[in-house]
């Protein structure tokens, strides 16, 4: 019996290829570097927790509404929600990295089936979340060097206390990044905070003024800023394709 679940568990694995492009050593390092005794992390942005896809034994983190994470697709092509949001964790909360994990073929083909199995996952400790299953932030799988995935992670785990930062905004603007809002007048930062990265920026120049569109996953939500200022948002469906 033994020997069968040997073989088994050889099969599995070899019609299960790695999906990192990160070297052994490298790994190595980093699992070392961001996990370590004096490795205190702050969120770089708000970020919602919601269920993780199909394993109730993990949530995800993530800067973006459930209905807009494009992590999976069904077998239609859609993108998969990963459930409601349970709670909102403010830029600048203390955060601490405990376990990076990369998609070896041995990781890939232990993770539940309708989850980002392929892409990294780095285990996050967040003060002043709600407790429960671990806190999973997924990083896109295209990165191949240590430097590049360190350098995702800075994206929204911060090595430097934003405190100073944040308290800098007006209150409005402060309560807005908290609740993951947007406020007409917030600066370009204060909005990054608050809804994450755009997925694209267009930028457009008006005599001297600066113009910016920041369009979000999917397409529903656009804002528009103007030298650096936030003027005016657009949530809702996407534009409809020109015929």
């Amino acid at each position: 019996m033994k020997r069968l679940s040997v073989v088994l568990l050889v099969l599995v694995a070899a019609g299960c290829k790695s999906h990192t492009q990160v070297a052994p050593d490298d790994r190595a390092t980093l699992e070392q570097t961001l996990t370590g005794p004096d490795a205190d992390r702050f969120l770089r942005v708000s970020f919602y927790v919601t269920p993780f896809f199909g394993d109730a034994s993990r949530r995800l983190l993530t800067p973006y509404p459930p209905e807009d994470v494009d992590m999976l697709n069904d077998r239609l092509g859609k993108p998969i929600n990963p459930g409601a949001v349970e709670a909102t964790l403010a830029a600048g909360a203390k955060a601490r990295i405990r376990k990076v994990e990369f998609p070896t073929a041995w990781v890939v083909a232990e993770r539940v089936l309708y989850t980002p199995r392929t892409w990294p996952w780095v285990y996050v400790d967040v003060e002043g979340a709600p407790p429960g299953p671990p806190l999973v932030l997924v990083l896109p799988p295209h990165h191949k060097t240590r430097e590049e995935f360190l350098a995702e992670v800075e994206r929204s785990l911060a090595v430097q206390d934003l405190a100073p930062r944040i308290a800098a905004f007006n209150e409005q603007v402060r309560e807005a990044v908290r609740q993951k809002k947007a406020v007409t007048g917030m600066p370009s930062e204060a909005l990054e905070m608050a809804w994450g990265y755009p997925e694209t920026i267009k930028r457009t120049l008006e005599g001297t003024t600066r113009n910016e569109e920041w369009i979000y996953p999917r397409g529903r939500r656009r804002a528009y800023l103007s030298d650096g200022v936030l003027v005016r948002v657009e949530e809702g469906a996407p534009p409809a394709a020109p015929k």
